[in-house]
């Protein structure tokens, strides 16, 4: 099955300062891959690349079931024991120097990249330093110096020269500006900033939930796009599908925006008294069926999962859905 990681026609989020230069990575890998990218020195490293490759190893995923390849490469950054062995270090000081811990799989992808792309620098072979690194990591250098370059794709069924060309076209996905700053603390607050996470992960109907993104599904009337099912390819969030995992596990908000607001409904929240982290619900006409729900983001903004095509994007509250849907905002 293939994945949809970004699509081409998605709008710009815009976002303020404090990202990084990274956005769409789950909460407990961000400040790893920052601290990764911070220890090389190596011009062509980026946070967005370590994403990016994170992503296409293992698509952020740490279980042994889901995190281990035929080949027998594990954890999240898919490290073979041989090659563990020369790069792993106990990087989150838990006494164990383990490719399934998250830190130490990180900060040894990073080191190993970072030995690469300043290779790559000297090597003298044609084309990005970033794509020859990427080679590197997935076949061994040697093949790249077999090649005079990333190996055809002829070679190896073409894994390697599409495991470069996939990372790179993915990197845009994980560009920042990153995070949104949010102040204050409490229930909404601390929702609101693992929602901003995942600012920049796709738009799937029906994906999603309190663990993170999942391939969505279409129902007939939704989840397509220029007449196909994107949903059941893209790997990603829906506005309720969001929220819900914002909120996990402190509150358990039932799946649906129309149950999301059943289930708040008796905390109503004036338009001037929002707060970060509220819900604001959207009907056709201002009633009847609730078909949207995002989360107030403070300063007249929202962070929402809009619909098919787009991503998770911050929009003004004045925008974000038709003003005359709108129903009103609840506190969980």
């Amino acid at each position: 099955m293939t994945v949809v990681i970004a699509d081409e026609d998605a709008d710009a989020i815009e976002t303020t300062d404090g990202g990084g230069g990274l956005q769409g990575v789950p909460a407990e890998f961000r400040p790893w891959i920052l601290k990764a990218d911070a220890a090389c020195k190596e011009p062509a490293m980026t946070p967005a690349l370590l994403a990016a490759q994170l992503y296409h190893e293992s698509g952020f995923k740490t279980s042994r079931k889901e995190a281990t390849s035929y080949a027998g490469a594990e954890g999240p950054a898919q490290f073979m024991p041989g090659t563990w062995a020369t790069w792993g270090r106990d990087a989150d000081g838990n006494g164990e120097t383990s490719p399934w811990d998250i830190g130490d799989a990180v900060m040894a992808q990073g080191r190993m990249m970072c030995s690469l792309l300043k290779q790559a620098a000297k090597s003298g072979y044609p084309g990005d330093v970033r794509a020859l690194a990427l080679a590197g990591y997935n076949a061994g250098w040697g093949r790249v110096e077999q090649f005079g370059g990333v190996p055809p794709e002829s070679f190896a069924k073409g894994q390697t020269y599409h495991y470069v060309r996939n990372i790179l076209a993915a990197m845009p996905r994980f560009e920042g500006p990153g995070l949104l700053e949010v102040s204050g603390s409490g229930t909404g607050a601390d929702a609101l900033r693992k929602a901003a996470t995942r600012m920049g992960t796709p738009y799937a109907y029906g994906g999603g939930g309190p663990s993170g993104p999942s391939v969505g599904f279409c129902d007939g009337n939704n989840g397509y796009k220029n007449g196909r099912c994107a949903a059941s390819s893209t790997v990603g969030f829906d506005c309720s599908s969001l929220m819900q995992y914002a909120y996990w596990p402190n509150t358990k908000l039932p799946r649906t925006a129309a149950a999301q607001y059943g289930a708040t409904s008796h905390r109503p929240v004036a338009r001037d008294q929002l707060k970060p982290g509220d819900l604001l619900f959207w009907a056709h006409g201002g009633n009847g069926f609730i078909y949207h729900v995002a989360m107030y983001a403070g300063d007249g903004n929202v962070l929402h999962a809009p619909r098919t095509g787009r991503h998770v994007e911050l929009a003004p509250l004045s925008s974000a859905m038709p003003q005359g849907d709108y129903v009103g905002a609840t506190r969980p």
